[in-house]
């Protein structure tokens, strides 16, 4: 039986290379974002989970979906995926990393084997829409 994890992140590409996170004790770079919580919207988790994760403030008017991705969790045993749902939306605020968050980067597509696999298809996606360098 297959597990899947429902998670929403947030893309933020600036110059041709895209934000990216690593958590305290992990070798696997993530988009921010994270596990929704009970009655919550995509929006009301991405707020919450950047505002947790980055110190700052998602406009949630400007979210706009970018769309579902799904692929083999990164780090887990058996049979889970992890479907992540992505948007891309504006912010105010300096991005500090904050919580479980040790690092923040902005990655390149060389940089794609440093990421988790459902983060990998996105790479690919973007890098072939010419969005990521």
């Amino acid at each position: 039986m297959t597990t899947t994890i429902d998670k929403i992140a947030w893309l933020r590409l600036e110059d041709g290379k895209i934000l990216s996170t690593r958590s305290r004790g992990k070798d696997a770079y993530y988009f921010p974002g994270g596990k929704r919580e009970p009655g919550e919207s995509d929006v009301e988790t991405l707020v919450r989970e950047i505002a947790e994760e980055l110190t700052v403030t998602i406009v949630p008017e400007t979210a706009q979906p970018a769309g579902t991705f799904e692929a083999r969790a990164h780090g887990r045993a058996g049979d889970v995926t992890v479907r992540m749902t992505c948007y891309t939306a504006d912010y105010r605020g300096t991005l500090r990393p904050s919580s479980e968050i040790e690092e923040l980067a902005w990655l390149g597509y060389a940089d794609r084997d440093r990421v988790s696999p459902v983060d990998q298809l996105i790479f690919d996606h973007l890098h072939r829409a010419g969005r990521l360098h």
